[in-house]
């Protein structure tokens, strides 16, 4: 049974910096894309990052641009979020997905995880 499992999270202050990590078990995805959406209450998910089976294609959603980075391990079957210069508008629950062929649409990831709660002070 294939598991993506979020850690990172927590309650920072405005321009802090947060790094969210997403394991994964039960396959391999080291020839997969794989993303970050973040979804607030009452809103639709919405795409932040992603990132190529083998890094070299990096993808951001405006908002994040210059503050935000994405990377992975293969061999920890790992996906970072790397969050610098937080902001309250920041404040969302995350999530990584698994496995898509297009990097931006949230439908065509196969595989998520249960998300992680981001909370930015100001």
């Amino acid at each position: 049974q294939v598991h993506l499992v979020e850690s990172g999270g927590g309650l920072v202050q405005a321009g802090d910096s947060l790094r969210l990590s997403c394991a994964a078990s039960g396959r391999t995805f080291s020839s997969d894309a794989m993303g970050w959406f973040r979804q607030a209450p009452g809103k639709d998910r919405e795409f932040v990052a992603a990132i190529s089976w083998n890094g070299g294609s990096l993808y951001y959603t405006d908002s994040v641009k210059g503050r935000f980075t994405i990377s992975r391990d293969n061999a920890k079957n790992t996906v970072y979020l790397q969050m610098n210069s937080l902001k309250p508008e920041d404040t969302v629950v995350y999530y990584c997905a698994a496995r898509s062929t297009n990097y931006y649409n949230e439908y065509e990831y196969r595989y998520w995880g249960q998300g992680t709660q981001v909370t930015v002070s100001s």
